[in-house]
């Protein structure tokens, strides 16, 4: 089975994410098994973020597997009462795959997403953009020395 659906909500964190209304392809087979229906597939979109170094946009291609089983019936817990992952409560009548496309595309997208591998980022002092200036100083006087700089000053006066 293959599917074209917008994002219902923002796929994601702040820094990145498939904003609400980006264009999903989900490709998917569905079995049916003992314990219910086994679906597995793959899923396809675009997320968009900010680089963590600069702060640019920063677009990504989302290529996630995708799988779980929808359980008939209760869902087991185990031993420490959780529930196993990749278990969904099936109804008997439809499946709802935003869990599961969930799941694979948040856990796919990049904890700290960056723009380049080798980007430079922002000044820590004053903000500017690294990679507009590589050779981009300051004069940064120690702060030990900083009582001598203040003679210096009534010399020149």
């Amino acid at each position: 089975m293959s599917e074209t659906f917008p994002a219902p909500v923002v796929l994601g964190t702040d820094v990145m994410g498939v904003p609400e209304g980006t264009d999903i392809e989900l490709n998917v087979s569905i079995e049916s098994i003992s314990e219910g229906i086994w679906v597995s597939g793959t899923v396809h979109t675009l997320a968009v973020g900010e680089c963590g170094r600069c702060l640019d946009e920063v677009r990504r291609d989302v290529d996630a597997a995708v799988q779980g089983l929808f359980a008939l019936g209760e869902i087991e817990s185990d031993e420490d009462g959780e529930e196993p992952e990749d278990v969904f409560e099936f109804d008997g009548e439809t499946l709802d795959l935003e869990d599961v496309v969930r799941d694979a595309v948040v856990t796919s997208l990049p904890f700290t997403p960056l723009c380049s591998p080798d980007c430079p980022g922002l000044c820590d002092q004053c903000g500017a953009r690294l990679v507009d200036d590589p050779d981009h100083t300051h004069e940064v006087i120690d702060p030990r020395w900083s009582a001598l700089q203040s003679l210096t000053e009534q010399k020149e006066s």
